[in-house]
């Protein structure tokens, strides 16, 4: 098991629950990741009036054409269960009264979103899954360890991975199947929500190795992020929004209702596109969120951690608007998966946002994430622990070692400061092709020498991985001629069902096309 989020603990839990024995391997400690920072809820038709039905049609809605129907009803349907289960392994949802307390966000049609300490809801399943993963004898850990690449037999079966341990030794690491849930890749962009951990390692080990590895050109950017110097671009959530919140700008101009009929609850890339237009009008660098209706410390008891950072930095949340800009949050695409968490490689499942589910389309409806986490974190542990009951633990045939050369010695953080600030500007919530060729062409340049340097740690690897994930961005966004959800082209600016109802997959080193149609994953060929 490669990480330790919401996907990769239930995975692991899953997997121990059929009697397999499960090692997880973390890069940095077991608790840091995206899960740690997910203020927003979780999604799940459990309110009095709601349905699974209702949850379905808004996620269907929400994703402009490219869910997949029939995974969408799996998600929403066991979802309800998952969240069940995981209240009676000790968490404690927020309630009003007696009853759970349903908050109301972008996209929805009902308050169904579930939060914990108010924005510390991924805080709280991340304690709660991996107190109960720590407790099971057949789950371990072996943090600070990088996973460097997939191990493949001669038949392209994976059968372990390459790992470099805090002394820098290389080791191989045989397994029985193994299931990536290494979040996404947001540290490609200059601005972003994520971690600093989240580098899209096991995504650039998917594409490596010839995994199918699709719709990367859809990058959610979450609308309301802290936009104070010197503070990290922490995440606003947008139940701030579905509490009532109005986004202003510079001259206190409410300009939502303008934008969307659902003015501050629409969705999050509508929101983000009409802020970055409102800031080009007024010429700012932000816009503000206004939360100062919440009278009475109303604020500071629902959100508890936005209101300590903002006021850490001279900020009210009760009588100041907050300054709030775009930031990468979310990424849709990934490692193709089935319904069980299968992937196109023998012994190689994924799940979480490292995955492709079709659950998301072309927009990920708000808190739809950790519910996918819990889902399809179950279904591939359930499915890796069947298999690897028939497969036997022999050791790789055939490795996929890192490349190594000598090279010069180079500035590792300001390489990687400038392919985050090259995506930010040119493959980021505007696109255009000449913006996104000249991001090709540099980044095809940096590919000449950086793929072939040698690192002693982490970081170059983690930079090596993010050119592999940029390269495969670019190239997507700038094959798609149209715009559809998060993917908004200033040279396309209309959705095209006719040309663009489908799917760009990244198949054995080639970009490649498929229509809707969900079809049984085809069997990978021993390379020749």
């Amino acid at each position: 098991m490669i990480g330790s989020g919401i996907a990769g603990l239930s995975a692991a839990l899953a997997a121990a629950g059929e009697g397999a024995r499960v090692l997880i391997l973390t890069k940095r400690a077991a608790s840091d990741g995206s899960t740690s920072h997910a203020q927003g809820g979780i999604a799940a038709a459990l309110a009095p009036g709601d349905s699974v039905e209702r949850h379905l049609a808004d996620t269907i809605a929400t994703g402009q054409g490219l869910s997949d129907p029939e995974v969408v009803q799996a998600v929403v349907r066991d979802g309800v269960q998952a969240v069940q289960e995981v209240i009676r392994w000790g968490l404690r949802f927020d309630r009003a009264g007696k009853s759970l307390a349903f908050g109301l966000e972008g996209g929805h049609s009902r308050a169904r979103i579930l939060h914990a300490g108010g924005d510390a809801t991924g805080k709280a399943l991340e304690e709660t899954l991996l107190r109960k993963a720590r407790a099971s004898r057949r789950i371990s850990f072996r943090e600070h360890t990088f996973t460097l690449d997939l191990l493949q037999d001669a038949s392209r079966a994976v059968r372990g991975v390459l790992l470099a341990s805090p002394s820098g030794r290389v080791e191989i690491l045989s397994a029985r199947a193994v299931v990536l849930a290494t979040g996404g890749a947001g540290q490609l962009y200059r601005e972003t929500t994520n971690p600093d951990v989240v580098t899209g390692d096991g995504i650039a080990m998917a594409l490596r190795a010839g995994a199918e590895v699709g719709d990367l050109e859809f990058v959610q950017f979450h609308p309301t992020t802290l936009y104070v110097a010197g503070a990290s671009r922490m995440l606003i959530s947008e139940a701030a929004r579905g509490e009532g919140g109005v986004l202003r700008d510079r001259n206190g101009v409410a300009f939502m209702a303008s934008f969307h009929p659902a003015a501050d609850l629409a969705p999050r890339d509508v929101v983000s596109r009409a802020i970055v237009e409102r800031m080009r009008r007024t010429s700012d660098t932000q816009a503000y969120l206004d939360l100062t209706h919440l009278k009475g410390s109303r604020a500071s008891r629902r959100f508890p951690q936005i209101t300590k950072v903002c006021r850490a930095f001279g900020l009210d949340p009760d009588r100041d608007p907050i300054p709030v800009r775009p930031s990468a949050h979310y990424w849709i695409g990934g490692v193709r998966e089935d319904l069980e968490g299968r992937t196109r490689l023998t012994g190689l499942y994924a799940c979480g946002e490292a995955s492709l589910s079709g659950l998301h389309g072309a927009n990920r409806l708000a808190s739809n994430s950790l519910l996918e986490g819990l889902v399809f974190g179950r279904r591939a542990g359930l499915a890796a622990a069947a298999s690897s009951s028939t497969r036997p633990a022999r050791l790789a045939e055939a490795g996929r070692p890192r490349r190594r050369g000598r090279g010069e010695p180079m500035d590792l953080a300001d390489a990687r400061n400038a392919l985050r600030s090259l995506c930010w500007r040119r493959v980021g919530i505007e696109r255009e092709a000449s913006g996104m060729t000249e991001a090709l062409r540099q980044i095809l340049f940096w590919e000449r020498y950086l793929f072939t340097s040698a690192f002693p740690d982490p970081g170059g690897w983690e930079l090596q991985n993010l050119l592999v994930l940029a390269h495969a961005l670019t190239e997507s966004a700038l094959a798609r001629e149209e715009s559809r959800g998060v993917h908004f082209r200033t040279d396309f600016p209309e959705r095209d069902d006719a040309r663009w109802l489908k799917h760009l997959l990244w198949r054995d080193g080639r970009l490649c096309s498929e229509p809707l149609s969900r079809k049984p994953l085809a069997p990978v060929q021993a390379a020749r």
